[in-house]
């Protein structure tokens, strides 16, 4: 998206992104952006803020008129959704959110837009989810949205790996109990898979593991990862040493902002 020259006044309309850590993300700049592309005086500012934190600060937000929508990154998605009036079927399902509006009685209604932006950024690159047998890494706040969607999108099958065994088994469960597909839990090992997504924050920091084993990615493999900086991860790197087709963090953050843009629109109408 092109450079847009940004003016601010009383009249502009605040949202926030809070997350902790905070300085990595990349939503200030691409969402006022598309605000302001639409023809609204938007902003949105970052906040750090702690987890134990969490609930006091959306309190004290809440009472400037003017604050009309907050984003929601790590590790901030599931405690948010509990302090949510309403949520989508979705968000209700997942118990997880990535974007609040406020309400014309002023509270804070909430929605999880990770998944349907992974699977646009997939399909946008060439990768129908649809009959792939798929391993998702990471069942935090947005691999549980992937995962959903993934699912939702018609995938043959679905294994989760995580680190945490009662987090992954809990979301796999749920999912099972959709009825979509066959949903186990999985390995850093991919061979079998044909679509593979890096959920986890593995590839932020230079010494990080891969997620997967990547000598085990077979020809055509779609390979797709959520972390954003760097733009090419170790993994996408791997992936596409193999000559294998790719989708990163930055694709799917595209997908995504457009989504949290036309649901935070709604609070400007």
């Amino acid at each position: 998206m092109a450079d847009i020259d940004i003016r601010l006044s009383g009249a502009t309309r605040v949202h926030f992104i809070v997350g902790d850590p905070i300085a990595q993300v990349k939503s200030p700049q691409g969402v006022t952006q598309a605000f302001q592309a639409r023809g609204l005086q938007a902003v949105v500012v970052p906040a750090h803020v702690a987890p134990d934190d969490l609930a006091d600060w959306l309190r004290g937000v809440s009472l400037a008129q003017n604050v009309d929508g907050v984003i929601v990154t790590v590790p901030h998605k599931f405690a948010s959704a509990a302090l949510c009036a309403t949520l989508s079927e979705r968000a209700a399902f997942l118990g997880a959110v990535n974007t609040l509006r406020r309400t014309a009685g002023g509270r804070w209604h909430g929605d999880m837009f990770d998944g349907l932006g992974c699977v646009q950024a997939l399909r946008g690159h060439g990768c129908d989810p649809a009959g792939r047998r798929a391993l998702l890494v990471g069942a935090g706040g947005a691999g549980t949205a992937i995962a959903h969607a993934l699912v939702l999108a018609g995938v043959a099958q679905l294994a989760v790996h995580d680190g945490d065994a009662a987090r992954r088994d809990a979301l796999v469960g749920r999912l099972a109990g959709l009825g979509r597909c066959p949903v186990a839990a999985g390995s850093a090992d991919p061979a079998g898979f044909d679509l593979v997504v890096n959920a986890s924050p593995a590839g932020m920091r230079e010494d990080d593991p891969l997620p997967v084993q990547a000598e085990g990615l077979a020809p055509g493999t779609f390979v797709a990862c959520v972390v954003t900086q760097p733009a090419v991860t170790p993994l996408i790197a791997a992936a596409r040493a193999r000559g294998l087709d790719t989708s990163t963090g930055n694709d799917m953050f595209a997908c995504v902002r457009d989504l949290m843009v036309d649901f935070l629109a709604e609070a400007a109408a």
